[in-house]
C-alpha cells in the first residue's frame, strides 16, 4: 500500500480560499457542518488534519470537489493550470513575479509549435 502525504495548511488554504470567494464566513461553514467555528479555524490553518467525513461535508457546502480541495486541481475545471500558476505565484515577491514574467514571456509571445 502506497501512503499518500497531505500538506493540510496547503488543504486549509485551499478551503478558505473557497469559503471567501462563496463569502461565507467561517461561523457560517461551521453552522452547515454542525461543528465549531475554533474546528473550522484549525483546519484553515493546517493545524489538524480532516477526516473524510468532514472533508466530504466542506465540499458539500461549499459546492467543490475533494480533488480541488485535495490536490489543487479539477479535470471538470478547463482552468485549472491557470489556477495552480496564480497560487505558486502568490508567495513571491514583486521581483520574483518580474523575473518570472520575464521567463515566460518569451514563451508566451512564441509563435512557432506550441499551440
Amino acid at each position: 500500500m502506497i501512503a499518500v502525504g497531505y500538506d493540510f495548511q496547503v488543504i486549509g488554504n485551499r478551503i478558505r480560499k473557497v469559503r471567501e470567494v462563496k463569502g461565507l464566513t467561517q461561523d457560517m461553514l461551521a453552522k452547515a457542518m454542525d461543528v465549531s467555528n475554533a474546528y473550522i479555524s484549525k483546519i484553515e490553518r493546517g493545524k489538524t488534519p480532516i477526516n473524510l467525513d468532514n472533508l466530504s461535508k466542506i465540499c458539500e457546502s461549499l459546492e467543490t470537489s475533494a480533488e480541488f480541495i485535495l490536490t489543487g486541481t479539477s479535470k471538470a475545471a478547463d482552468d485549472y493550470m491557470h489556477n495552480e500558476i496564480i497560487e505558486m505565484l502568490e508567495g513571491c515577491s514583486p521581483d520574483k513575479i518580474k523575473l518570472i514574467a520575464q521567463v515566460i514571456r518569451p514563451i508566451v509571445d512564441y509563435k512557432g509549435r506550441l499551440d
